[in-house]
């Protein structure tokens, strides 16, 4: 089988892809532009892992079979899948960032809720402020969390907050507790945190406007991991500047990196992530973990993990 690697892979990752590739026909076009030998590889292969010259995609007549290495198809959604749907079938990786995206959501949690943002900035100054921060310290003991979304980053980032005794309401579009926007109107006041890991998707672009931050409970607290889209960032913004949010962290924004002019990077007890929530150590060693269970599927005949609905979406 001929196996087009789009991706740039270290020594332990090549080794890992070797192994679950034994006997195939490989070819790892590694950093850069495509070269004339890695566009002629990519026109031969049957399968690919990774980025791939997509101005080729439509004379690939080998291809049945591209395994992309990040979650979110954004940067995919121009190709008219729905028309090579009866040749190629795509799938995502969804599923192996759920255990940094919900430790990242953890950490920003408990960073606002311990102040640590406020007092990396009072240090910055050289500013004590010990008095005006013991009154506005918090604990997770006891908080009722929202969870926008019912996929693995969600699950886990429960496991983990359970521990401190949270209880939990679950929006989702098919699981979870509520399912409706009118719903989730009725749950946004009774949260003291909001989590959300929603994809991009026209349900939920906009699903967060200025009318639902108008009505989270006082004092909550936002955290966003899924799309810049779900969110009016401008009514967040005077939202916490006008202290009705107690604070938020974003993970992804509209616009990414924000203009330099852009509020955000000056809005008080926000944090901004810079889209690296889903990052670890370990992320391209997963990726080619996944893609070995997906590739031995591949050749037992069975179906594949997380194949892309892209009238869905996702």
């Amino acid at each position: 089988m001929k196996i087009y690697v789009g991706s740039s892979l270290q020594s332990p990752e090549l080794a890992a892809l070797a192994r679950v590739t034994a006997g195939d026909d490989v070819w790892h076009a590694g950093n850069g532009a495509p070269t004339d030998a890695s566009r002629r590889a990519f026109l031969d292969a049957e399968v690919v892992l990774g980025p791939f010259p997509e101005d080729l995609l439509n004379a690939a007549s080998r291809l049945r079979w591209v395994q992309l290495t990040s979650v979110g198809i954004d940067f995919y959604r121009h190709i008219d899948w729905l028309k090579l749907r009866d040749q190629v079938v795509c799938t995502n990786v969804r599923g192996i960032f759920a255990e940094p995206m919900a430790q990242s959501v953890l950490a920003g949690i408990l960073a606002l809720n311990r102040g640590l943002d406020q007092v990396v900035r009072l240090q910055a100054t050289r500013d004590w402020q010990k008095d005006y921060l013991h009154p506005r310290l918090y604990t997770l003991r006891g908080a009722h969390v929202l969870l926008l979304g019912a996929g693995s980053v969600m699950t886990r980032l429960r496991e983990l907050l359970a521990h401190f005794g949270c209880t939990f309401t679950i929006y989702g579009r098919t699981s979870g507790d509520i399912h409706t926007p009118a719903e989730l109107d009725d749950a946004l006041p009774k949260a003291d945190i909001v989590c959300a890991a929603l994809p991009d998707t026209p349900g939920t672009r906009g699903l967060l406007d200025a009318a639902r931050i108008a009505r989270f409970k006082p004092g909550a607290l936002f955290l966003n991991v899924g799309r810049g889209t779900l969110l009016d960032e401008a009514a967040l913004v005077a939202a916490l500047r006008a202290g009705r949010l107690r604070g938020a962290l974003l993970d992804v924004t509209a616009t990414e990196p924000p203009a330099p002019e852009d509020p955000l990077w000056r809005c008080p007890r926000l944090i901004l992530t810079q889209h690296t929530a889903a990052a670890s150590d370990r992320e391209h060693l997963d990726t080619v973990s996944f893609f070995g269970v997906n590739l031995a599927r591949y050749r037992a005949g069975q179906p594949l993990l997380n194949v892309i609905d892209w009238e869905k979406g996702y």
